[in-house]
């Protein structure tokens, strides 16, 4: 037999049962004051026994209201937009209102029909972002009263707008900071009021920053328009994008990504909304945040005001301002634009004089610092802030080049995505991993964990010209200190030998002791990395040698004072030198086919135990030049390396 179900009681029955008229059944149901309180407390008791439940519907109709306003959008398919209805309607639920949504499909010819529609069967309206023309707008308002703008601002409306321009303002002055210089904009729906206070924004910025570039390339507001303008975006020649919103940006993304384009390594990309979908992303998406679900709540508490004093004064526009979020998709130029010496320029260079460009230094920008020389950015070191947690936050050294503008670091690269340039970092300080990705586990293997530290730098600062010292805690997956570091990096030209190099010193502090581990003393052969790591890019054929032999196999766990990584770039060869100075060499942990990369290592296949206060110190020192070197170069420029960090540490 199929399952019967009783509906509640009519407000006959309760009339009947509480021995008064339906229309004081109604006026209690109401709430109207009209009515003795011995009856009301009667009404209200026989309901509750009967379980009857007014009609929403009839009560409305009684009262010449819904309880219902529409929200009417021009893409429900933007997360922005579903965030936004999100925030509306819990704030009309705690009210007792509900939300009916209404799309446009981004078709501005629509929205007065769908508008006009929705406030036949509601009690107001909200016209998020419309993109109608001004002149319809206006003739549309008075016929939806009770209605909001978001967006959109006409004399006499209640109106809320989120501050495009600032949110704009911030992006590009990161890019700047970041030293790029020619931009895109990929430019939203022409029917967008947003999009032409985003255009007049970068109008602003180019006054500004004068020597800034914008070119402008038609859009959309979809995933499917920043995909269709990627190769676009490429012909500008432009080192960073900002798109319209992050639905664009991710469509760049994927298109950058088919075509083997690096971001940010290549080119930067930056959206704008900040949807849950854009710290997702591949790789997570530098953006302007929008309080979405914010904005909806703000929304529905001026329409509520509105519907309850129909006669008030509209109020002040109120603005939402936009914060800027960096994430792993925005960084430095690249070098190949930044550097404006050719491949030849460094030619003669020991002929040049002191005074006439033959200097270099460290300049503090924000929470970075470059080391530049030759009019050229030859180092950045990045605080690292803005990386993924699962990669072990930690500040490093991206990009480095070589004089002529080899780019010699990878950052995030997609075998690796915790590897960063040339950093500090250890896999185990007990049971924290500061290298990032997975952990290697016995008997498991490696496995995803939780237990990701990060490295924060507390104090940067300029030791005369050629040093940085950074000063780091060092602390793990809850917070808690487990290092100190002080670390100090010299940097310093070579006339003589067309080179420059770069001295890394850290002492490492144990307050309350620390044991580092590798994979490998975790039962991982040959898994002993952990220390100082240099991430190279790969060239069109790579070399690496050391004092007994060549190769990987030779290199790999050897305790050569020195090491060199060669590559073919096109015709010309770049190589670095690597030289363990003044102290017992660490085994090196080396890696030339499935990517290359190199380092000492801290803890080779036995554990680093340190004592309560206990200090460890590390070195490196790099020296990179634009040649091919054989054994007798590579010793020869080790020793010189050596010497020139070491005058300049201790000028």
């Amino acid at each position: 037999m199929a399952r019967q179900i009783k509906s509640g009681s009519t407000i006959g029955e309760v009339a009947r049962a509480a021995h008064v008229s339906r229309s004081t059944v109604s006026r209690v149901m109401n709430g109207q004051a009209n009515v003795a309180p011995d009856i009301v407390a009667r009404v209200l008791a026989v309901a509750d026994q009967l379980q009857y439940r007014p009609s929403k519907l009839a009560r409305g109709l009684s009262l010449g209201r819904t309880n219902t306003v529409a929200l009417v959008v021009p893409d429900l398919g933007n997360p922005m937009f579903q965030q936004l209805l999100r925030g509306a309607m819990a704030a009309a639920d705690e009210t007792g209102y509900r939300i009916l949504v209404a799309e446009t499909v981004e078709n501005p010819a629509r929205e007065a029909e769908v508008a006009l529609e929705a406030r036949l069967r509601c009690d107001a309206v909200i016209l998020a972002a419309p993109r109608m023309p001004e002149e319809e707008l206006l003739a549309l308002l008075p016929e939806v009263r009770p209605v909001v703008l978001l967006n959109r601002l006409a004399e006499g409306v209640p109106a809320l707008r989120v501050d495009y321009a600032r949110g704009i303002a911030l992006l590009v002055d990161h890019l700047v900071e970041n030293g790029h210089r020619d931009l895109a904009y990929v430019a939203g729906p022409p029917s967008s009021a947003s999009h032409h206070v985003r255009a007049r924004a970068l109008e602003e910025a180019r006054a500004r920053h004068p020597f800034v570039r914008v070119r402008t390339i038609a859009g959309g507001s979809t995933v499917d328009a920043g995909y269709q303008v990627a190769d676009e975006v490429l012909d500008s020649r432009a080192t960073a994008v900002l798109a319209f919103n992050d639905l664009v940006a991710f469509g760049l993304l994927a298109r950058l990504n088919e075509t083997g384009v690096a971001v940010p390594g290549d080119i930067s990309v930056t959206g704008f909304d900040d949807i849950e979908l854009a710290r997702f992303a591949t790789p997570s998406l530098t953006t302007a945040l929008v309080p979405q679900a914010e904005f909806g709540r703000r929304a529905w508490a001026r329409l509520l005001a509105t519907i309850e004093a129909a006669d008030a004064e509209p109020g002040e526009v109120e603005v939402i301002e936009p914060t800027l979020v960096v994430r792993s998709s925005s960084g430095p130029v690249p070098p190949a634009r930044r550097l404006g010496a050719p491949s030849s320029g460094t030619a003669g260079l020991i002929h040049r004089k002191r005074g006439d460009g033959l200097t270099a230094e460290w300049k503090l920008e924000g929470d970075s610092a470059v080391f530049e020389g030759l009019d050229a950015l030859l180092t950045r070191y990045v605080g690292g802030a803005a990386m993924p947690r699962v990669h072990s936050p930690r500040p490093h050294l991206h990009p480095i080049h070589s004089l002529s503008g080899t780019a010699l670091t990878l950052t995030s690269p997609v075998d690796h995505r915790h590897h960063y340039g040339l950093s500090l970092t250890v896999a185990d300080v007990d049971g924290t991993t500061y290298w990032g990705g997975r952990t290697f586990l016995p008997g498991q293997g490696p496995t995803l964990l939780s237990n990701h530290g990060r490295q924060i730098s507390t104090q940067l600062s300029v030791e005369g010209s050629a040093g940085l010292l950074d000063r780091i805690t060092w602390a793990d997956q809850n917070d808690r200190q487990q290092l100190l570091e002080e670390r100090r990096l010299t940097g310093v030209l070579i006339a003589e030998a067309e080179a420059w190099a770069l001295g890394w010193h850290s002492g490492l502090t144990a307050p309350s002791g620390a044991t580092i581990s590798s994979p490998a003393v975790n039962g991982r052969p040959g898994a002993g990395y952990g220390g100082i790591f240099w991430r190279f890019p790969f060239g069109d054929r790579t070399e690496l040698l050391t004092v007994d032999g060549a190769g990987e196999s030779d290199a790999h766990g050897s305790k050569s004072p020195w090491l060199v990584v060669s590559a073919l770039h096109g015709d010309a060869w770049t190589s670095v030198v690597l030289v363990q100075d003044g102290q017992e060499p660490l085994p090196w942990f080396v890696r030339l086919s499935d990517y290359v990369g190199a380092g000492p290592s801290l803890a080779w296949d036995s554990a680093r135990v340190l004592a309560p206060g206990e200090t460890f110190e590390t070195s490196l020192v790099s020296l990179v030049v634009d040649r091919r070197l054989s054994h007798a170069d590579a010793a020869d420029l080790a020793d010189l390396a050596v010497a020139r960090v070491t005058s300049a540490r201790h000028a």
